[in-house]
């Protein structure tokens, strides 16, 4: 398959993080430096039916939604992903399991200083360092940064292609809130909480389609 390079409209963050047995234990790391690569053909992402997916728990319960990408691209070069970065749109973070009220005041909640001060960082970024493809299964490599905090991350994910698009999956994948300074009801900040926390991990996963 040729060199192409997606633009995606995404997803995104929403911290009150989750633990799941079928998820994939995330690598974290300090930040990769990235090298430059050729400027690829771009493709057209259907926004349509690519998701970024985010779900968090707290004792007795948890919630779930999505975010939205922008300004983002994906270099697939003979199947494999190069190179890409990932521009969150953290003011198009949704709740997908309350009503319209109570989702809406959660929302606000998510997008205060209290968590992810949207006002002051209104996107997050993911930027591809390197991929390795081990019998169809892909780690993929990145720096992330939230709230102007960067840590290198792996991410499980495949790429595919049937009738003309390209599918990029992500396996089920967590990211520790606390790493990147989102301390609201985290234990790792706070020792008088009792049942009052949520859980640090947040659980995420994307289903990004593009057509060619």
């Amino acid at each position: 398959m040729k060199k192409s390079i997606l633009t995606l409209t995404i997803v995104g963050l929403t911290l009150i993080s989750c633990k799941n047995e079928k998820k994939e234990k995330l690598t974290v790391s300090k930040e990769v430096k990235v090298e430059k690569v050729a400027k690829p053909i771009t493709n057209n992402i259907d926004t349509n039916t690519s998701v970024l997916t985010w779900k968090g728990t707290k004792p007795g319960g948890a919630h779930s939604g999505t975010v939205a990408l922008k300004e983002s691209s994906l270099v697939i070069d003979n199947g494999a992903v190069t190179s890409g970065e990932f521009i969150i749109d953290m003011s198009a973070i949704k709740n997908t399991d309350l009503d319209a009220e109570h989702g809406a005041k959660l929302v606000a909640h998510l997008s205060n200083g209290d968590f992810f001060d949207v006002e002051k960082y209104p996107t997050s970024k993911f930027v591809i360092t390197s991929s390795d493809n081990k019998d169809g299964k892909l780690a993929i490599t990145g720096n992330l940064t939230i709230k102007d905090v960067t840590k290198s991350i792996t991410i499980p994910a495949t790429i595919s292609e049937k009738d003309g698009v390209v599918t990029f999956k992500s396996d089920l994948f967590n990211i520790n809130r606390a790493d990147f300074n989102v301390k609201y009801g985290s234990k790792s900040f706070f020792d008088n909480l009792k049942d009052k926390y949520i859980d640090d991990l947040i659980e995420f996963s994307f289903d990004i389609k593009v057509k060619k």
